[in-house]
């Protein structure tokens, strides 16, 4: 059997996927064969799997932390918000169907056989299993039938560790009150605190620290600095989102859609230096961008509309007609495209006009297309001709089939679930679109890109890196371990790990 250790958090975004990753590639360095699971996720960041399984973004990034192939076992029930009060729920990396906040609340509690079918998996394989909650455990209208955060720390017998979010303000107030607000029994499972995102000294914190031990009666397990590490983020809370200025010489905005989905697929560029990628929510930040992306959406529909109504399509409309290079991926290229009908409600139903930058039609069927693909350029025209022959690897994950009338197909792709060939996304002029997700990830793709977009402003262009995407990725958690080794008591770590609850 594993030991395992689960980290909890005082609120949304206080650092548990980041402290997962890290506890991840700690124990990974230090010899142990380590996992992460989260039991319920809800995130539109999502993965395809070799299997062609879908799970949480969160999970996958702790996965390769720990240096293992990510499995949907590490996140069986995923949630992908379609309105400000459903989901569509996803178990064991196929979707269940679309709920109420309601029905699922009252329907949850039949998935803990699933969850404990994919924990005791781990279980059997791992020597650690890092698991990770989901918002607050004090959240005293959710604890009810809980499967995320002491509900599942019962479930699985695991100590917890709480993280608190000292850069919001309030930290000590948070952590109190959460120990406080849980039941005898939970508290006894509480071993360790951690304050995250500390900025100053942390002699001046020192009172503090005793002060929340005396009255928690709960140790202080370590003070995480504010860290800048570039790992791929989970959710729209992202704090890369909040970036709007133009800091390089070539500007990329990719537009912020209310339902934005996968918007890890920009990433790569935010690490070339002479790039700013901005995330645009208005016409008044669009500005006058060299590359305009529509990225990924779980309600296609309803984000054309949400486009439509503050003025950001007539703008692109606009911007591309003179030439502006416009990507659209996934959802964002569905909505370039002519028609988007939804004849059996699997969005928001009924039929509505595209963009109409590119002559193609997009129905949308109840059956979601989840694999992973590798693809080769075809012979691209325009902007970006260099992109041609080059070799990428991705997934495709979506609700709808696009039919182009007019134009030229981007790629040919193979689906290395299925085995089967097809092409794959339109250009016409300088206006293109693609269903793969990670399109951009290679780094002679995203180079030739922005290579493409200084040369068209007349840039000198100097070699731009070379470093891989991956390579990047692993000096980034190998930063983070190092940062949180350093900062936390990793002897009473592992102590909490040994004698468990």
């Amino acid at each position: 059997m594993a030991k395992s250790i689960m980290i909890q958090g005082t609120t949304s975004n206080a650092g548990k996927s980041l402290f997962t990753a890290a506890l991840c590639r700690i124990f990974k360095q230090d010899g142990y064969r380590v996992a992460p699971f989260k039991s319920q996720n809800m995130a539109l960041n999502s993965y395809i799997t070799k299997e062609g399984l879908e799970m949480g973004r969160a999970q996958v990034v702790q996965a390769e932390a720990a240096g293992i192939e990510p499995d949907v076992v590490m996140n069986p029930i995923l949630l992908k918000p379609t309105s400000d009060c459903g989901s569509q729920v996803i178990v064991n990396g196929e979707v269940l169907g679309n709920m109420s906040a309601s029905e699922y609340f009252q329907f949850k509690h039949k998935l803990k056989p699933d969850i404990m079918k994919a924990y005791n998996h781990l279980d059997e394989n791992y020597d650690i299993i890092v698991i990770e909650g989901a918002g607050s455990p004090a959240e005293i209208n959710l604890k009810a039938d809980d499967i995320v955060n002491m509900g599942m720390a019962k479930m699985a017998n695991a100590p917890v560790l709480l993280i608190g979010d000292i850069d919001r303000g309030g930290v000590f107030a948070s952590v109190y009150g959460t120990i406080m607000l849980l039941t005898e029994d939970e508290r006894k499972m509480m071993k360790g605190t951690v304050i995250n995102k500390f900025r100053g000294s942390v002699d001046i914190l020192a009172p503090g620290l005793r002060m929340i031990e005396e009255l928690t009666n709960v140790s202080v397990a370590g003070v995480v600095p504010y860290m800048n590490i570039d790992i791929d983020d989970e959710d729209s809370l992202s704090e890369r989102m909040l970036s709007k200025y133009k800091t390089g010489l070539v500007d990329i905005a990719v537009i912020r859609l209310p339902k934005i989905s996968n918007f890890t697929d920009f990433n790569v560029f935010e690490r070339i230096p002479e790039v700013s990628v901005r995330y645009v929510c208005n016409s008044e930040e669009l500005d006058q961008p060299d590359m305009i992306i529509l990225p990924g959406t779980k309600n296609t529909i309803s984000d054309l509309l949400w486009l439509r109504q503050n003025g950001l399509e007539a703008l692109i409309k606009k911007h591309a007609a003179a030439g502006t290079l416009v990507f659209g991926i996934c959802g964002g290229y569905q909505m370039l495209g002519t028609v988007l009908d939804d004849p059996d409600g699997v969005e928001c139903g009924g039929k509505m006009n595209g963009i109409n930058l590119i002559e193609a039609d997009t129905v949308f069927y109840k059956d979601k297309v989840r694999t992973q693909i590798t693809g080769k350029f075809h012979a691209i025209h325009g902007a970006l001709s260099g992109l041609s022959g080059m070799e990428f690897s991705g997934y495709e994950i979506h609700m709808g089939k696009t039919t182009i009338h007019a134009g030229a197909p981007v790629a040919t792709i193979l689906d290395t679930v299925e085995q089967a060939e097809s092409t794959d996304g339109c250009q016409i002029g300088n206006i293109y679109g693609s269903y793969v997700h990670g399109i951009f990830d290679a780094s002679e793709v995203a180079n030739t890109v922005v290579k493409s977009l200084m040369e068209a402003k007349g840039i000198a262009v100097d070699n731009l890196t070379h470093e891989t995407y991956g390579d990047y990725k692993e000096k980034q958690y190998d930063a983070l371990a190092d940062t949180v080794r350093k900062s936390v008591n990793m002897d009473l770590i592992y102590k909490i790990l040994e004698e468990g609850v």
